[in-house]
Parts: structure tokens; C-alpha cells; sequence
């Protein structure tokens, strides 16, 4: 049984199509990409995974239950964790503040039992030094750190990362590249929103693109980014 499973999922506002009948298995343990030109409702695809938007049509099963009616934080619960495009921590609490607060609120834990973790969560994000400082002063690589240390906060079954390499320093990319393949090797499933394709194909076993809301192609990295389609759509090349 899939982790995650999406059976013809559409939303629209208005005329336009954001996603148009979507569906799409993730498997326990792997990274999925998602690939697609601005506009092509990636984003979008996420807000509807993660509860911030309701489907128009379809089912979205996380574990094989139905959450498709859920909140977003009764899916945060059951395991679902996610970062955003842009940072959004707390910011005049300090970085340990904000863990503890999603270990709290998101992850259900007790206040005994977030301390535990949000401190397990700063070392391996290499945020130890940061642990005291107030969140709204970090750095753009520590505010990116921070936002997938909330995520992983809540203990999540599956990541929902939402380009969490834009705007990075190449050697940045490189750090956060590390610290996502430690995530992967303890088995976290994570389903990553990119345009840094070098970033993406270090990590992912598979890769969904979609354009105007519609999937294009699914498949393994490089025959995916081999496809004439995928060449033409996402990277402006007539192949």
C-alpha cells in the first residue's frame, strides 16, 4: 500500500484548472519530485496534499485513510509534515522555541517530550549554534534549516518540501543536499517541489512533472528528463 495516493484530484478557481485529474502513488521511503514551470500547480498540488485547499474532485488517502475532509492539523498528526516556499517560523521566538512549539502543537507531543526532540531536531540540522537566536534574524540558509526543522518536529511520516533550495548559494544547496539525503536514509518519505534540478536529481528515485495542472511524465530522473515532452515544456528546448 502507497503512503501517499491521489485518485483524480482537480481543483479549480473559476475557469481556470489548477489541477486537472490528477492521480499518483508515493511509496513508503522514496523522494518523489515534482517538476514544472512557474504556474503549473505545483504548489497548488501541495496545498491540497498538506489541507490548505480542498479538492474540487478526487480522494487524497495518506496510510490508506481517506484525509481528503481533514484539517490541516489533524493531517499534521497523523504524520504529515510540510515547509513552505518562503520561511515562515515564529519570528521573535528563538530557534528552540519554534521546534518546541511544533513538536507541541504540530506533533502532539507533551512539553517534556518536545524539548527532547526539538533538541534531537537542532543537531541534526546543524542548528545548535543558532538554538538561542530569535528565529526573524537568521540567515536565508538557516531560515530555509529552520523551516525543515519544524517539519521534522512533528515526527512526519512523509516531508512535503516546497523548493526549499530557491535561493541558495550553490555551496547552500550542497549543505541542504546532505542534510536531505540524512532524512532519506532514516526512511522519511519526502515529496519535493524544485526548479534547482541539480538539487532534486541528487535525491529523488522518481520524478512527476506537470504543466497547466495536467501530468506530463513519471519515471525515473534521467528518462524523465530525457522526455522530448519534459524538454519542451520545462526546459524551453525543441528536442
Amino acid at each position: 500500500m502507497p503512503i501517499l495516493a491521489l485518485h483524480g484530484v482537480s481543483k479549480s478557481y473559476g475557469a481556470l484548472k489548477v489541477t486537472d485529474d490528477i492521480s499518483l502513488a508515493v511509496e513508503a521511503g522514496e523522494t518523489l519530485g515534482i517538476l514544472g514551470p512557474n504556474g503549473a500547480g505545483k504548489t497548488t498540488l501541495f496545498n491540497l496534499i498538506g489541507g490548505d485547499v480542498r479538492a474540487d474532485a478526487g480522494r487524497i488517502e495518506f496510510q490508506g485513510r481517506d484525509i481528503s475532509s481533514l484539517p490541516p492539523h489533524r493531517r499534521c498528526r497523523l504524520g504529515l509534515g510540510r515547509t513552505y516556499q518562503i520561511p515562515q517560523p515564529f519570528g521573535q521566538m528563538t530557534v528552540f522555541e519554534n521546534l518546541v512549539a511544533a513538536a507541541c502543537f504540530g506533533g502532539g507531543q507533551r512539553e517534556r517530550d518536545a524539548w527532547h526532540t526539538a533538541s534531537d531536531v537542532l543537531e541534526h540540522t546543524g542548528l545548535q549554534a543558532q538554538a538561542n537566536r530569535h528565529a526573524g534574524s537568521l540567515t536565508l540558509l538557516n531560515r530555509k534549516r529552520l523551516e525543515l526543522a519544524r517539519a521534522l518536529a512533528t515526527r512526519p511520516k512523509l516531508l512535503l518540501l516546497d523548493e526549499i533550495a530557491g535561493g541558495l548559494t550553490e555551496h547552500e544547496a550542497r549543505v541542504l543536499i546532505d542534510e536531505l539525503a540524512r532524512i532519506k536514509a532514516q526512511g522519511i518519505t519526502m515529496v519535493w517541489i524544485e526548479h534547482v534540478v541539480h538539487a532534486l536529481l541528487a535525491i529523488a528515485d522518481r520524478l512527476f512533472v506537470i504543466n497547466f495542472g495536467q501530468p506530463i511524465a513519471l519515471g525515473a530522473p534521467q528518462a524523465v528528463m530525457a522526455d522530448p515532452e519534459v524538454q519542451r515544456v520545462y526546459l524551453g528546448v525543441e528536442a
